[in-house]
């Protein structure tokens, strides 16, 4: 029987923004490691799967932040593989407090790539035949599309040159950037003041060393709701899309 990955961890002032809050590309960061970690534990972690020439590169994410956990403070991080569908893999996670609440949500969609092509493959070792997925929904629905709205003119807020920090393992930006991106686009006066409680990403192509990512926000309101796009493109190409809820 596969098991799920879990491990306790305890905030770090590092992980905390200006409240002694977790940042949002924290639990990221933190998300990300455990997946590598369980691909490890279900045998195509990185080392395996670079073998036959392939990688993992995260398509699309979706948060919710029930509560931002506090600096100091004790959570236990879990994470599964839930299904393939095509050449799409699904991963969930959550995170719970001491008491065993939930406060954060999120599921995400992966793809293997060929990485001399860089075209999509499949990944045969999941399946019926074998790596079966853990059938526990934590979002029920895959991660959405989400697209800018072009019924009103997005704003220019600035543009980013990829450096030697923006770049993992795989040569281009890392996933995490792009919520880091994404935050600070969407200005202090909003994310000082308002905790993000729901983050939707697609990452729609690579970004690599040496491009200069132009960055574009539009600000809508639902309710009590406020809502930023933010896309990022390069030579006029959408190479992300996010979505930020407060």
């Amino acid at each position: 029987m596969v098991e799920k990955y879990s491990k306790r961890l305890r905030i770090t002032s590092y992980d905390s923004d200006q409240s002694a809050r977790l940042k949002p590309a924290s639990f990221l960061n933190l998300a990300q490691e455990a997946a590598n970690l369980h691909a490890d534990y279900l045998g195509v972690g990185y080392d395996t799967i670079t073998e036959t020439r392939k990688a993992w590169v995260l398509a699309r994410t979706h948060v919710i932040f029930h509560r931002l956990p506090a600096w100091r403070e004790e959570v236990t991080l879990k994470s599964w593989h839930k299904r393939a569908n095509g050449f799409q893999y699904y991963r969930d996670f959550e995170m719970l407090s001491e008491e065993g609440e939930r406060i954060v949500s999120a599921t995400t969609t992966w793809l293997v790539i060929n990485i001399d092509t860089r075209r999509m493959v499949r990944q045969n070792d999941f399946g019926e035949e074998g790596i079966l997925g853990i059938d526990e929904d934590v979002i029920e629905e895959p991660a959405p599309k989400v697209a800018m709205p072009r019924d009103a003119e997005a704003e220019a807020v600035g543009a980013h040159d990829v450096a030697f920090s923006d770049l993992d393992m795989n040569g281009h930006v890392n996933n995490v950037n792009y919520a880091v991106w994404a935050m600070d686009s969407v200005g202090l006066d909003v994310t000082l003041g308002r905790p993000l409680r729901e983050l939707v990403i697609n990452y729609n192509s690579e970004i690599k060393q040496g491009d200069r990512v132009e960055l574009f926000r539009l600000h809508t309101s639902e309710g009590s709701v406020e809502r930023y796009f933010i896309e990022g493109r390069v030579e006029g190409r959408v190479s992300f899309v996010a979505q930020l809820d407060f």
